[in-house]
């Protein structure tokens, strides 16, 4: 089943000016409109979130707006550097998100993200992901995603939540509530359609076709159709300049999974010549295919590290064939590197170099592209006595960092995220529990070995500065090995409420 995701820019025009003045841009909160010329009329076709909220509106002449909000900041329109600022947005995604990415102006983008969205960690994290980089840089943005564009495209701006996930097959019950304009209809026919009394897509949906389509023209039910998810819209999707891309047309189209794996071969070894010639090799590859019904099926993969083995392309690309509907038919394949790293040669190993470690990343990108690149991680170590501050997560085939794991006291194989508090009986200020109770269960300690004081780290922030933590390793009499620490140094109430938690569990 298609996804689509409509990306909405509600003030991408005054976002992107606000952003390009930097300081000598008006206050965020001064109503900021931007106007153009229209015959002999100035009138506004931007709003900001503030101008909004005063009650102005694109399409009033900038002269009424000027006189209903005082202090009213007004700025020149500039249509093309919107659109341009729009066609880098969307390589961007392209590069981040899905293999299909186009501009959808004059304030959004849409994404065919089937197949993709896993390895983002679910729909619901991907189009979180977007919205919150894109509010990092000072833009405003809401998201959603459904089967169809037309029923995407309407929800991200009619509906008023920043993120909308509609589930399959659900886009006619999505669109009934929703107001005639969310069918993307000139002004003239949601202008005819409301003299009519027509306010909801619902109420649309429910007349007889026949007497709107004599009245309105074939757009209304065409229009209709794919809010309803009913109708099917191609997307042509942007291509950066400098990609790196291979294709291969069809006399006649194909659709045996056979023949489809074995031009992937194909355009993979002519994709690997083209990158040897750069110097690159693949992080990323989009294989489109183009269907005879003009819709375009696509698998994109992931390597940890630049690739440019032909077997081992293949083989990803050919693993997701089976989520492929070739329809009535594929006329056009292409194969791009949208990511590409530089790649240096290496000697290849023999009896006269030394033995190179295990590479794995073949591994890694099996796996990768099977649950996702964000649920495949490794830990390194960080330069911290802090415990849960001395290691971070880094991706599978990270460099190294140079740090080395500290040796000096054993850690247990098994740290909670969040220290657990328990009750211990013990005497201060440094032995260790002769007892502790732990989820309502009271252990017996029978050996233990500590304490190792822990300071906290003072530059960090205030409430550290006297902080202090005594770890204790401790045995109970079952021979299970707990790793519990006391919050100050048993004797001064400053460094801590000197309670007792548990840490971690020895293997």
């Amino acid at each position: 089943m298609q996804r689509v995701v409509s990306l909405f820019l509600p003030s991408w025009s005054t976002d992107r000016l606000r952003r390009k003045l930097g300081d000598v841009s008006p206050p965020p909160d001064r109503p900021l409109v931007l106007v153009g010329q229209q015959g002999n009329r100035r009138l506004v076709v931007a709003t900001d979130r503030a101008a909004v909220e005063a009650g102005l509106r694109v399409g009033m002449p900038a002269t009424k707006a000027q006189a209903l909000v005082q202090g009213l900041a007004v700025m020149d329109a500039e249509p093309e550097a919107d659109g341009e600022a729009l066609e880098r947005l969307a390589l961007w995604a392209l590069r981040r998100y899905a293999p299909i990415v186009a501009v959808d102006l004059p304030d959004g983008l849409v994404m065919d993200t089937t197949g993709a969205d896993h390895l983002h960690g679910g729909e619901q994290l991907m189009l979180a992901d977007m919205v919150d980089r894109l509010n990092q840089v000072s833009f405003s943005a809401r998201a959603a995603i459904a089967d169809s564009w037309g029923t995407a495209h309407a929800v991200a701006r009619y509906v008023n939540q920043t993120i909308s996930v509609v589930a399959v097959n659900a886009a006619y019950d999505a669109i009934l509530p929703l107001p005639i304009a969310a069918l993307r209809l000139p002004d003239a026919i949601v202008g005819g359609l409301r003299v009519l009394g027509f306010d909801r897509v619902g109420e649309l949906l429910k007349q007889p076709r026949a007497p709107l389509t004599l009245r309105f023209g074939p757009e209304l039910g065409r229009r209709l159709d794919q809010a309803a998810g009913r109708l099917a819209e191609p997307i042509e999707p942007v291509r950066p300049a400098d990609v790196v891309e291979v294709k291969r047309a069809f006399g006649e189209p194909i659709g045996a999974a056979e023949t489809i794996a074995r031009y992937v071969g194909k355009l993979v070894q002519a994709l690997c010549v083209e990158l040897e010639t750069k110097g690159l090799g693949a992080r990323r590859l989009d294989l489109l295919l183009c269907r005879v019904d003009n819709r375009i099926e696509a698998i994109r993969v992931g390597t940890a590290l630049p690739v440019r083995d032909v077997k081992r392309l293949t083989r990803l690309l050919c693993d997701k064939i089976e989520t492929v509907d070739p329809g009535f038919g594929i006329e056009l394949m292409r194969l791009s590197a949208p990511v590409a790293e530089p790649l240096t040669p290496t000697q290849t190993i023999s009896s006269l170099i030394e033995q190179r470690d295990a590479d794995i990343s073949d591994l890694i990108d099996i796996l990768g592209n099977r649950v996702g690149e964000e649920k495949l991680y490794r830990f390194t170590p960080v330069a911290s006595d802090v415990p849960e501050r001395s290691f971070r997560r880094v991706a599978p085939a990270s460099v190294e960092t140079g740090e080395a794991w500290p040796d000096h006291w054993p850690r247990p194989a098994r740290l909670f995220a969040m220290p657990e508090p328990i009750e211990a009986i013990a005497l201060l200020p440094d032995h260790p529990p002769a007892s502790f109770t732990w989820r309502g269960i009271r252990r017996k300690v029978k050996r233990a070995d500590g304490p190792e004081r822990v300071f906290g780290e003072w530059w960090k922030r205030d409430a550290e500065l006297a902080a202090v933590r005594d770890y204790f390793q401790v045995e109970d009499e079952a021979g299970e090995r707990f790793w519990i620490y006391r919050a100050g140094d048993g004797e001064d109430a400053a460094t801590g409420s000197h309670r007792w938690f548990l840490h971690g569990i020895f293997g």
